[in-house]
């Protein structure tokens, strides 16, 4: 026997999406009575759900509006729903189960209804079967929210019936990240965050979960530790801000050359944000990747060196030579620093190395003398391979500031106003 049409069905089933109120604003547009619209204007303003009565060209404030339509929902939001089965007859129905699904473009999931309770139930006149579900929704597109329900018809006959309520989920955030790869292993992350969404939102967490094979140090932080973001990170519509992580390889990573140049994952961004009356979300990126590492033969690194030296002292700085090649090699270290009319510094360095397997490193340390005051680069490093007569070249590899001898050093702080000349 074919089932009735849904009019004909003895149960009623209403659906109905948890929300909160939106905020609105009354439109005031009004005109002289002896104008062309006279007092039609006035009389919609009086009909607006949005002003006050009496005060209709005053009173432009914001006003709360209960949802009109099923809507939108926001990546990340918990998408929440009323569910209610009333039986509108004069007859008990019995056997009465109520079942919802929340179908997306890529999975269907079971939401549960009715937890300690025990179905199928019977339904007496003018009795109700309702419950609230809850589903963080983690998917973009269209979904469908499905809801079944079966029953026994008095006749002893199964029914049953479904309804369907489509829905949008959005993306309420735009996050675009940018990589920036140190002289050394250390990576700094740049993740914008936009707001794309109609209203305010307010940022309550943002933090990047790194992989075990690397560490991070938040950055936005000024030398103080105060925040550089105020107490309520807020972001008006099309807003966006900054946020900078410095991304560290775990020394059992960072010294095997193989295990670094494959740990390309580096992790998740994990935000949590709320609109401007309280609702929550939550949006976690998808794994974040640093590029490939590409090593040459030779890896140069400045592991020692002070940022402010004196003039005419001896300023020495260690550096650490990795072979990244497959085979040894046998170097030889060469700093060329002569004095010329615009070197910035004299001093050189000649000497044997020695031989170093492939994957390992070994420390060298450097001196000159600074003969220029301000910031200078320490260049042109040359390694030769005297195995294979081959030569590695490595240049502006370090920047120092050089101040005059009556400063301190150790104290030493810039003064924007003070100018180095040559």
């Amino acid at each position: 026997m074919a089932s009735p049409e849904p009019s004909d069905h003895l149960l009623a089933l209403k659906v109905m999406r948890l929300t909160r109120p939106t905020l609105v604003m009354p439109r005031i547009v009004t005109a002289e009575a002896k104008d062309l619209p006279q007092n039609t204007l006035n009389k919609l303003l009086q009909d607006d759900v949005t002003t006050a009565r009496g005060m209709e060209t005053i009173a432009a404030g914001s006003f709360m509006l209960l949802p009109q339509s099923f809507g939108n929902i926001y990546l990340g939001e918990s998408f929440s729903s009323y569910i209610c089965v009333h039986n509108c007859t004069k007859h008990p129905v019995h056997n009465v189960t109520v079942k919802a699904d929340l179908q997306s473009t890529t999975a269907r999931i079971n939401l549960p209804m009715h937890a300690g309770r025990e179905l199928p139930v019977t339904l007496n006149p003018e009795e109700t079967l309702d419950d609230v579900i809850h589903h963080e929704v983690v998917e973009i597109g269209t979904h469908i929210l499905v809801c079944e329900v079966q029953y026994t018809t008095p006749a002893g006959l199964p029914a049953s019936f479904r309804k369907f309520f489509k829905f949008q989920v959005v993306k309420p955030l735009d996050v675009k990240t940018k990589f920036y790869n140190a002289e050394t292993d250390e990576v700094y992350l740049e993740a914008q965050i936009q707001n794309i969404t109609a209203g305010t939102i307010c940022l309550e967490k943002v933090e990047l979960e790194s992989t075990d094979k690397y560490t991070v140090t938040e950055l936005n932080t000024l030398p103080s530790g105060e925040s550089v973001f105020p107490a309520m990170k807020m972001l008006q519509p099309l807003n966006s801000c900054q946020f900078l992580y410095r991304i560290k390889p775990i020394p059992s990573v960072a010294n095997d050359m193989n295990a670094l140049r494959i740990a390309t994952d580096i992790g998740k961004l994990d935000i949590v944000w709320r609109s401007n009356l309280g609702e929550r979300g939550r949006l976690q990126t998808s794994q974040l990747q640093r590029s490939p590492i590409d090593f040459k033969d030779l890896r140069l690194s400045v592991i020692e060196a002070a940022s402010v030296v004196k003039i005419g002292s001896a300023f020495t700085f260690k550096c650490r030579i990795t072979n990244t090649s497959d085979q040894s090699m046998e170097l030889t270290v060469n700093l060329m620093g002569k004095a010329q009319k615009d070197s910035a510094y004299t001093g050189t360095s000649e000497y044997s190395l020695g031989s170093i397997a492939s994957g390992t490193f070994k420390d060298c340390t450097l001196t000159v003398f600074p003969v220029q005051l301000g910031l200078i680069t320490i260049t042109d490093l040359q390694l030769t391979d005297t195995f294979l007569k081959k030569t590695y070249k490595f240049e502006d590899f370090l920047q120092v500031f050089v101040v005059d001898n009556n400063y301190d050093v150790d104290n030493f702080i810039m003064d924007e106003n003070v100018q180095y000349y040559e």
